[in-house]
């Protein structure tokens, strides 16, 4: 199965790596869906084969496993896999202050968040880089404009995840090869329930997966650097936030993050 349009996703069991999948099948193109759950992997696989002409490659991954981006690899190359369009969309974040939190649960984000990213990255853009064509993908946040107490390591990786993206589009821009990362808010996915962020009130008005996928998507095509799925959090996020104080904007991400007591 080889082909000039196919797209590997990670964390497309669900929300809004689920939606990206529905959106690259729906134009026809063929996918690689990546992530821990077998059984939801093959429950996407089935719909989107019936649905629309295409094939779909299963690969059942935990990515926060140090060789998991290798072992991908090399089964898209055992496959004779052209990944065209790589969509690095898996991740994982967790609240609480940072010295009571687990360590070993921090490391595991830093390895999904940051490292397998960064080296499904380097094993795929090779390729593109080769044959002159290629698209990339990679999920980040809002949050990755600024520090994020309760949230402190997951912050940090997302802002190594848009600064990253951006400092390979410019190297890459000359083989046509673009990189856009996309900058969500806060999103109505199985996110908040793994991170135990159940009574932050910034999810009270979570958008769409369906949304957040389509706006990605679409700025992929374009070949867009940066991409948000709210104008008045792109503004913010460019021209209010850089000129604030940085205790007030510490301050003001920490209440963001507060867990209000139940009633």
């Amino acid at each position: 199965m080889t082909t000039s349009n196919t797209a590997l996703i990670t964390g497309a069991s669900g929300g809004i790596g689920l939606e990206l999948a529905r959106i690259h099948a729906k134009k026809g193109g063929n996918l690689v869906l990546v992530a821990r759950s077998k059984d939801k992997l093959e429950a996407l696989k089935t719909e989107l084969e019936a649905q629309y002409e295409i094939q779909v490659t299963v690969i059942v991954e935990d990515l926060s496993k140090e060789e998991s981006a290798q072992r991908i690899f090399q089964q898209t190359e055992a496959l004779q896999l052209k990944i065209s369009t790589l969509i690095n969309n898996a991740g994982f974040g967790g609240h609480g202050l940072f010295h009571e939190r687990e360590l070993v649960v921090e490391q595991a984000m830093m390895q999904l968040n940051m490292l397998t990213l960064t080296a499904l990255t380097h094993l795929y853009l090779t390729g593109m880089v080769e044959r002159n064509q290629g698209r990339i993908l990679n999920v980040s946040s809002t949050a990755s404009f600024m520090p994020g107490p309760l949230q402190a390591v997951y912050y940090a990786t997302k802002a190594y995840v848009t600064s990253f993206t951006q400092a390979i589009a410019e190297e890459v821009k000359e083989y046509n090869v673009t990189a856009t990362v996309l900058c969500p808010g806060a999103v109505a996915t199985g996110f908040v329930t793994a991170g135990n962020l159940e009574g932050v009130d910034v999810w009270k008005n979570a958008k769409s997966p369906e949304s957040v996928a389509l706006c990605g998507y679409q700025a992929m095509e374009k070949g867009t650097l940066v991409a948000f799925n709210q104008s008045s959090l792109k503004f913010m996020l460019n021209w209010i936030i850089p000129l604030m104080p940085r205790k007030l904007v510490l301050s003001i991400s920490r209440q963001t993050m507060e867990k209000k007591a139940s009633a």
